[in-house]
């Protein structure tokens, strides 16, 4: 196992999960701000708004499962470098 290869391939997902929060709150944000901007008459933003709240879930999700993989890659490598056979084999 090349292991400084696999704990930065571990950091990449830890960088994707931390990037995948930040928009999924932006977009939280955007979503009140245009239904906010619907309640004073602007129809076409409460269906963007809508749009926003159908994806912002499947954004969050895929951060949640970046993390895991990055927690998961980084345990692997962890167990192997201690000689751990069970634990450093998690993934094949």
């Amino acid at each position: 196992m090349d292991v400084p290869a696999v704990r930065d391939i571990s950091k990449g997902f830890s960088t994707i999960s931390d990037v995948l929060k930040n928009v999924a709150k932006v977009l939280e944000v955007l979503t009140n701000i245009l239904k906010t901007t619907a309640f004073i008459g602007l129809v076409g933003g409460y269906a963007v708004a809508q749009f926003i709240d159908m994806i912002r879930p499947h954004i969050e999700d895929m951060s949640e499962k970046c993390e895991e993989l990055s927690k998961d890659l980084s345990t692997s490598v962890d167990a192997y470098e201690r000689g751990d056979s069970q634990g450093a084999t998690r993934f094949y």
